[in-house]
């Protein structure tokens, strides 16, 4: 031991000096005397490691700072301002009231997750929502699973199982992760067979493919990209007759998956499921937490005879959906036999179909509350510019919108811009948004409790001393707590109901530049 480690020890107090103060005693009493053994521990060893004598009150105080960042929870709420609606980096699409209470409800109490009231026997757990996607999309039967990428493994593996499948070349898509379809049928155990080119396709590619090896046949919707000019692609219905005349199985995967003609509400159109089984789709594979605006899950409609194989596949079990799940997925869906109120009760569509004029509107109250928050820290502004849906649906749809613009006072530097994203992102709450234009955009369509948001813009002027400082702020446990809203952003405020995007938001939120391409 060195003579500076010496003289550091002896300036710092025992672990049981520490442990034997009230306030020792508060910490235990609220996270258990192991963890705050081990926090005062670590903390005593980092004061000997800096040589640097503290008193016991001092070695609390950082153990108790320490604990509140490793006990904070991992996954925290936020606001997504990043002009992406249903991002998958950020979950997704919101749940409605309806369905988180359904949730909660099951995950109290013992349910009727396989039970049959009637016969007191074991009943099929799909059945909760099996009869509700049925009625909506006219299929002969329905099953759950964990994803879409589930669905699709299962569908793959059972009626494809080494053999081939027939998909166009131009339909190799990659989703988020870089998980790629391709990847996806090799594990599914079967053969990809390719048709066609990257734009084009035609009927006697698939006709020309189609042989003894063959197990059926995949179109997969493109609905995380577009290809555009000189293209062919064959309609599903012709699809479907082909595989009809060769006695093969047609599925369609919609990925995103949409239940209503988003045209009501002043949306691009998406095919709908309905759509997609009207034109002869054998099978149908889309995903719960996307358009449709319920938890994540891998829906499967179609022919009852294929379901029934595919819920015999053993495949089904290690994918299959937990009470919790189910019992959110079925409020959701039995908010769409009341189309005509579907806009006001699921928030997913309720964001989508926000209007501009409300969304700028929303946007001028706050405008002088946020300019006084940040009126040390960077110049406010409002600007129009465009939303994205997300999560790979209608990648070329853009949706007009409002943003609340934030110039750095240090200067539009990418540090200085990078500096201040960052620090909005390490608030309490942290505020997500997108860096443009040498610039932090901050998106409002998805904003509707302004109050809270108000809140913790106030927290960057009384912390805006760590700006100048270090240019980062502390850890997010030591910011002051958030004062009540004023009467500007209280009450009205909280609403019920530009370019192309480089990157997709399936990568880190913050961690590729959103710009606007040329």
């Amino acid at each position: 031991m060195t003579a500076n480690e010496r003289r550091g020890r002896s300036g710092l107090p025992s672990v049981d000096l520490v442990l034997r103060s009230a306030e020792a005693s508060t910490l235990i009493a609220r996270y258990g005397r192991p963890l705050v053994v081990d926090a005062v521990r670590t903390t005593l060893a980092e004061q000997r490691r800096c040589d640097v004598a503290a008193a016991a009150a001092a070695i609390l105080e950082q153990s108790a700072q320490l604990l509140a960042r490793e006990m904070q929870t991992s996954q925290r709420r936020v606001f997504n301002l990043t002009g992406t609606v249903l991002h998958t980096n950020l979950g997704r699409a919101p749940l409605p009231e309806e369905a988180i209470a359904a949730a909660v409800e099951a995950m109290r109490d013992p349910t009727t997750l396989e039970y049959d009231i009637e016969t007191g026997k074991r009943g099929e757990r799909d059945g909760h929502v099996a009869r509700w996607l049925t009625r909506l999309t006219r299929a002969e039967a329905a099953l759950t699973v964990n994803n879409n990428a589930g669905a699709l493994v299962l569908a793959l593996n059972t009626l494809a199982e080494g053999r081939e499948t027939i998909v166009s070349r131009g339909e190799l898509i990659e989703i988020g992760g870089s998980f790629r379809l391709p990847d996806i049928m090799e594990r599914a155990g079967t053969r990809l067979r390719e048709v066609g080119t990257t734009n084009r396709t035609h009927l006697g590619d698939y006709a020309s493919a189609i042989g003894p090896e063959t197990g059926l046949i995949l179109k997969a919707h493109t609905s995380n990209y577009a290809i555009q000019g000189f293209t062919a692609a064959v309609p599903a219905a012709k699809l479907a007759a082909l595989a009809r005349e060769h006695a093969i199985p047609f599925i369609e995967d919609l990925g995103s998956g949409s239940l209503v003609d988003f045209e009501r509400w002043g949306l691009p159109h998406e095919p709908t499921v309905a759509e997609a089984l009207a034109q002869g789709a054998d099978l149908v594979t889309f995903s719960g937490d996307k358009l449709l605006g319920g938890p994540q899950a891998g829906l499967v409609v179609g022919r009852a005879e294929l379901v029934g194989r595919l819920a015999r596949n053993p495949l089904k079990r290690a994918l299959r959906l937990d009470k919790i799940r189910l019992a959110a997925l079925e409020a959701v869906l039995r908010l769409y036999t009341d189309p005509d109120r579907l806009a006001e009760r699921l928030p997913a569509l309720r964001l989508l179909a926000r209007p501009k004029d409300e969304i700028r509107v929303v946007g001028e109250r706050l405008l002088p509350s946020i300019e006084r928050a940040l009126q040390d820290i960077a110049e406010v502004s409002l600007v129009e510019t465009k939303s994205q849906i997300g999560s790979g649906a209608l990648p070329v749809s853009l949706l007009p919108s409002v943003a609340l613009v934030l110039r750095p006072l240090q200067g539009r530097s990418g540090v200085a811009v990078e500096g201040l994203a960052r620090t909005l992102r390490e608030l309490p709450m942290p505020v997500i948004g997108r860096i443009e234009a040498s610039c932090v955009l901050l998106d409002l369509r998805c904003l509707e409790d302004t109050p809270a948001f108000v809140a913790q813009l106030q927290l960057l002027s009384e912390h805006s001393r760590h700006l100048s400082e270090k240019g980062v702020p502390g850890p997010a446990n030591e910011w002051p707590q958030p004062q009540p809203p004023g009467d500007a952003t209280s009450g009205p405020l909280r609403a019920r109901p530009g370019g192309r995007f480089r990157g997709t938001d399936d990568q880190k939120p913050d961690a590729g530049r959103l710009e606007r391409e040329p």
